[in-house]
């Protein structure tokens, strides 16, 4: 039995379908190009905002729900979902999840209305649960050999895919054209998504456990979470001192407060609190969003300041969404796949922990090299190339560090929790780099200066080189001192 607070759950036993390597060899990538849709959604939007706005005669304000909107569902479905599928099986679940992003897209391509557009990216949102499913699937079917190599690959992808969303989004939207184009893309790779889910996730992970979701607790899981995102998003609009920003805040730490203490005292919680605070998951879950805070940085910094004109600020490449694409981010994709397939032999040969803390040393150069050397295209693109090295080996790196410490049982909504960490650290990045741009202009311009991206770059290596030195510090601790356990039959897993 496992025991979580007052929740006790039988251990899962080794799945009895678990299959050999051959038998599997169609899983792993069948399931990196479900997950790749994921972060092909969330970024392929990005670059069309503008074009939202025009089109559906909105302001730049209500467009902004696009993005918020999406980051809201996925805050709030990703630890629901990854649960379901450690409790009902992950083969459903992950299947509904795609057909709900599938309609999603549909309602984008087909509408004419804002409205009717993000309550879309909401049901797209749920995309962002297919990740830490995945990784159920492939726990209950891998030896641990290829278990690590399949995380790494899955990880490294998840990582790659803003890059080929922002490439995506390049070649189908020129100037003046509809922006439905794109969704109309993105129904396509989700309905393959589906096709591929359907055909190569085997059957076979009945229900483990027939306990609900705590609807209590998703609920304030729900009012805690989205509150502090929409203070995230809308604090720089309505100021981060004014009342309302302070006030959606308050709101949104009280409801997780309150969540937290709800779910020591639920008999089935719907996060046990030893997987969100226990020593071991609370650095990986620090380090996640340290790194998707970074990530967002070079992301959204470098694809704004290569399309900078420099006869106006004085640098940038008067670069256009399909060059900023194909020339600038499109090597860091192919550079991240590549760190993504040998990153999970790196784990299993070195430790994950060690394997993170290398990846974040490299993620600190390739920030400084972007603070220091940004007046060449050439630059900027090498900088990239070794941030997205970074990037994919150290989301490779998370999940493994999760399944070293946490129950089969618990893989969804570990991960899940994960996630949302790497999700929080992407809003607050985005944030922070359009304070930024906001802050420091050019003189008797609105436009930002050279200076705010240098600062944004410095950011980023500052959370890169945190990350690394919270699971030095981390693994440091729990090497030399007792940990909190989940206990189990006669041995325990140290969290």
């Amino acid at each position: 039995m496992v025991t979580t607070g007052n929740e006790s759950i039988a251990v899962a036993r080794p799945h009895p379908a678990r299959r050999s390597a051959t038998g599997n060899r169609l899983l792993v990538p069948a399931l990196c190009f479900v997950v790749m849709t994921t972060a092909v959604i969330q970024t392929a939007v990005v670059p069309l905002l503008p074009a939202v706005a025009t089109q559906l005669g909105v302001d730049s304000a209500a467009v902004g729900w696009v993005v918020t909107a999406n980051l809201l569902a996925a805050a709030v479905s990703t630890p629901v979902l990854g649960r379901l599928a450690d409790r009902r099986g992950p083969r459903p679940v992950l299947l509904g999840t795609l057909v709900l992003v599938l309609l999603g897209s549909v309602l984008c391509t087909v509408t004419e209305y804002l409205p009717v557009l993000v309550v879309g990216r909401i049901l797209q949102g749920v995309s962002f649960a297919l990740f830490p499913i995945g990784v159920t699937v492939l726990r209950g079917r891998l030896d641990p050999r290829r278990l690590l190599n399949a995380i790494g690959l899955l990880s490294g992808i998840l990582a790659v895919g803003g890059g080929l969303g922002m490439v995506a989004a390049g070649l189908v939207h020129t100037d003046g054209a509809d922006f439905r184009r794109v969704f109309a893309l993105l129904v396509g790779l989700n309905l393959a998504a589906l096709v591929v889910a359907w055909a190569t996730v085997p059957r076979g992970d009945e229900a483990r456990s027939r306990d609900g979701v705590d609807p209590v607790g998703v609920g304030l899981m729900a009012v805690g979470l989205s509150a502090i995102l929409i203070a995230l998003a809308e604090g720089g609009r309505w100021g981060w001192a004014a009342p309302q920003t302070i006030g959606v805040v308050a709101l949104g730490a009280a409801a997780t407060a309150g969540w937290y203490l709800h779910e020591r005292r639920t008999r089935t919680p719907l996060v046990p609190p030893a997987l969100l605070s226990g020593r071991r998951v609370a650095g990986a879950h620090l380090a996640a969003f340290l790194v998707g805070m970074a990530m967002y940085i070079q992301f959204l910094g470098c694809a704004q300041f290569v399309q900078a004109s420099r006869a106006a600020v004085g640098y940038g490449f008067d670069a256009s969404v399909l060059r900023t694409s194909l020339l600038v981010l499109l090597p860091g994709s192919v550079a991240g796949v590549a760190a993504a397939s040998v990153s999970g032999r790196f784990v299993h040969r070195f430790r994950a922990d060690r394997v993170l803390i290398v990846a974040c040393g490299i993620g600190v150069a390739g920030f400084v090299m972007l603070a220091l050397t940004h007046t060449r295209l050439w630059q900027v693109v090498v900088a990239l190339v070794v941030i997205n090295a970074f990037v994919s080996a150290s989301y490779a790196a998370l999940p493994s560090l999760l399944v070293d410490v946490v129950p089969s049982e618990f893989t969804g909504v570990a991960n899940g929790i994960n996630a949302i960490a790497r999700t929080f650290g992407s809003s607050l990045a985005s944030a922070l780099v359009a304070t930024l741009l906001a802050s420091l202009t050019v003189a008797g311009t609105d436009l930002a200066s050279e200076r705010a991206f240098v600062i944004a770059f410095w950011v980023g290596g500052v959370a890169a080189g945190a990350a690394g030195l919270v699971i030095a510090c981390s693994e440091h601790f729990w090497r030399n001192r007792a940990d909190r356990a989940i206990r189990f039959g006669t041995g325990s897993v140290n969290l």
